[in-house]
């Protein structure tokens, strides 16, 4: 019977940060992998979607110029399935990194293990011991048990990219963040897109007005429908979508419903535990007295490819060499690559305390860079405390998010405040100006504060 430190279970982003973390510290580490190897991001998630993405804001510049009366030649058609073998071949470039450094050796195995009790596992056959666990088995996408009888007209972003051609009319139900990307994407290459959500917001955002600010500019190029539930009807050439008064026929349904964890069949309920409701500590990652964490999306905490990583490094060194020491997060960054880009920094806004707080913004619609480009769409909400002048939070769907993102997070995890931020240099003519714009927008709130004429002190 093979005993070790460290049993791991999963070899996504999570489990592969967890791996190299443990191996700082021994040898006596194992791997276990069930299902396909390679991370969701590399195989389903973050690269593919950039990558059709690329091609679709390529596509799409040649018609923004035609629109704008500059172009006297007509804008040249989109290849759809050489846009996806495109998206296949880089796919299976980045997937083959991380299938590379989990493949079945000594030290990795494909099966599915089951805990006999919480030291001792059975996989392929075989009990092992171990002084702790970690599952990080990731998470696969929803898709509703009478929908799976319509074969392969229907589709979530795990088979999306598998797909020799999406069709020239799709609907996409559910409008969060794979719903929108792939939705506009899809839109810009030529594709007829309906996009259906159940909710009023787009793209995880909680702010009303940024997600209204997104949705009508989405809405110019796909049919938006909000607030409505989809039924879907096997048709003669294709699939009948029926939402909100409106009945449609297309080629093919993606599903973006959201994601479950994969928890069935580990045995976890020996254990005394309901997988629907483990009591996980957000802190250490430990399922509650048990030498048992989780890392990444499964856990449920903050499903991204960064912060996957960053629990699969802390879930090792809390069950290799944890303790009463605690190590705080990242500041919370998530963004959505749609023109305009969408992104929540910090506290959205359905997180902020009840009072105390500032909110400002900046509409990019006046914004001077992004008009010479034809991307001045969108609204920057940023959300302060008004006793600090701290940066609490922000919500936003303008040109150049992920930068403007990256700025605020850092600016927040600094615990700069909106003083200390305007002190920073801006460019001129930059989209970055929007971002100082919105935040003398709140220094005015936030009434006189400044100590000096507006410049670092020496």
């Amino acid at each position: 019977m093979r005993h070790f430190r460290l049993v791991i279970v999963g070899a996504g982003t999570a489990g592969l940060a967890a791996l190299n973390e443990a191996r700082r510290y021994t040898d006596r580490v194992l791997l276990i992998n069930d299902g396909p190897y390679g991370t969701t991001c590399a195989r389903v998630g973050c690269m593919p979607s950039k990558a059709l993405l690329a091609v679709a804001g390529a596509a799409a510049a040649p018609s923004r110029l035609a629109a704008a009366g500059l172009l006297n030649d007509p804008v040249p058609g989109v290849d759809l399935a050489r846009v996806m073998a495109h998206v296949r071949q880089l796919r299976d470039h980045f997937v083959a990194g991380p299938v590379r450094a989990s493949a079945p050796g000594e030290h990795s195995v494909a099966g599915r293990p089951r805990f006999i009790d919480a030291n001792t596992l059975e996989v392929n056959g075989e009990t092992l011991t171990t002084d702790a666990t970690l599952l990080a088995t990731g998470t696969r996408p929803i898709l509703p048990r009478a929908w799976q009888a319509l074969g392969d007209r229907v589709v979530t972003s795990d088979s999306f990219f598998e797909l020799e051609h999406p069709g020239r009319r799709v609907a996409v139900v559910g409008l969060g963040p794979i719903g929108v990307e792939l939705g506009q994407g899809l839109a810009r290459l030529g594709v007829e897109v309906h996009g259906i959500t159940r909710g009023q917001r787009l793209a995880g955002l909680s702010d009303p007005l940024v997600s209204e600010a997104l949705a009508a500019r989405l809405g110019e190029e796909l049919s938006l429908t909000l607030g409505e539930t989809a039924d879907l009807e096997p048709a003669p050439d294709g699939v009948r979508v029926v939402a909100g008064g409106q009945s449609i026929v297309v080629d093919r349904v993606l599903v973006a419903l959201g994601r479950r964890p994969n928890l069935e069949g580990l045995g976890l309920e020996g254990l005394g535990l309901d997988p629907a409701r483990l009591p996980l500590d957000p802190a250490t990652l430990q399922v509650g007295a048990l030498p048992l964490y989780l890392a990444g999306d499964v856990s449920g905490l903050r499903p991204l490819m960064h912060e996957a990583a960053d629990e699969g490094r802390l879930a090792a060194w809390q069950a290799l060499r944890g303790g009463e020491q605690r190590f705080a997060r990242r500041a919370p960054l998530a963004i959505v690559f749609t023109e305009p880009g969408a992104a929540r920094v910090g506290l959205g806004m359905d997180e902020l305390p009840g009072d105390g707080v500032v909110l400002g913004g900046h509409d990019f619609g006046r914004q001077g860079r992004a008009r010479m480009e034809g991307r001045n769409h969108g609204l920057l909400r940023l959300y302060v405390d008004r006793a600090s002048g701290r940066l609490l939070g922000s919500e936003m769907a303008i040109p150049e998010a992920e930068h403007i993102a990256h700025l605020l997070a850092w600016c927040l995890q600094q615990e700069l405040d909106v003083e200390r931020m305007l002190q920073m240099p801006f460019y001129h003519p930059v989209v970055e100006e929007g971002l100082r714009s919105a935040l003398q927008d709140v220094a005015r709130q936030l009434g006189p504060r400044r100590s000096g004429p507006g410049l670092p002190p020496a």
